[in-house]
């Protein structure tokens, strides 16, 4: 008859359990620190496109900030152009002068002359609706050979005359500085020059001072 061997249990030592527990926990360090690694990698996949765009963004932002600060300063500048007088010759010697007597006029004289070679470009001396265009004044008279009157603002006009060229029509639209025509020497004229008048209507007969008005507006000549 055989006789039952009692089973024993093996009770691992207490070393043993320490370095089962120490090994546990360095496997979930590891693991955590490569958790954490792919999670910081992943925020960084995502964060450069963002960064991209934002960085896209405010150049887009900034050209068109300059763009519009550009646009503003053309208009500002076309604004004061447009609001601005200049001489209606670039480079003259001032001649008769408004009010002079003498029998070159049946009147004092309506204007003030700009002594200038036949062929120098007149130009508008301020922005308009040219009203008057033509030979014989444009109906104001013989004596005045080819001229333009131009209608501006506040009921004032422009007059010139003794041209030898009309480079415009009537009803057309001129910028202050545009070219208009070219000086000569027609009508009752002595020698070239350009005739320029300032009116209060488009008429013979309802000029003033040009000199004195164009210093008003910060011309002088």
């Amino acid at each position: 008859m055989f006789q039952r061997t009692p089973s024993q249990t093996v009770r691992p030592s207490a070393a043993r359990l320490r370095a089962l527990a120490v090994a546990a926990v360095a496997a979930g360090t590891g693991a955590a620190t490569l958790l954490g690694a792919g999670v910081a990698a992943a925020d960084e996949a995502r964060v450069a496109p963002l960064a991209a765009t934002s960085a896209t963004t405010t150049a887009v932002a900034g050209q068109a900030k300059a763009q519009s600060k550009a646009a503003a300063t053309a208009r500002q500048a076309a604004a004061a152009k447009a609001a601005s007088w200049v001489q209606p010759v670039a480079r003259y010697t001032l001649s008769a002068g408004f009010g002079l007597g003498g029998s070159m006029w049946s009147h004092k004289h309506s204007g003030q002359d700009f002594a200038v070679p036949s062929g120098t470009p007149v130009s508008a001396a301020h922005g308009g609706t040219v009203v008057k265009a033509g030979p014989v004044g444009a109906g104001d008279g013989p004596a005045y050979g080819n001229a333009i009157v131009i209608r501006h603002a506040n009921n004032t006009y422009s007059q010139y005359a003794h041209l030898s060229k009309i480079n415009v029509r009537i009803g057309q639209s001129v910028a202050t500085g545009e070219r208009i025509a070219l000086s000569g020497n027609t009508g009752n004229s002595s020698g070239p020059h350009l005739h320029f008048e300032i009116r209060t209507t488009p008429n013979y007969g309802s000029a003033v001072n040009p000199v004195a008005f164009l210093r008003t507006v910060g011309v002088r000549v």
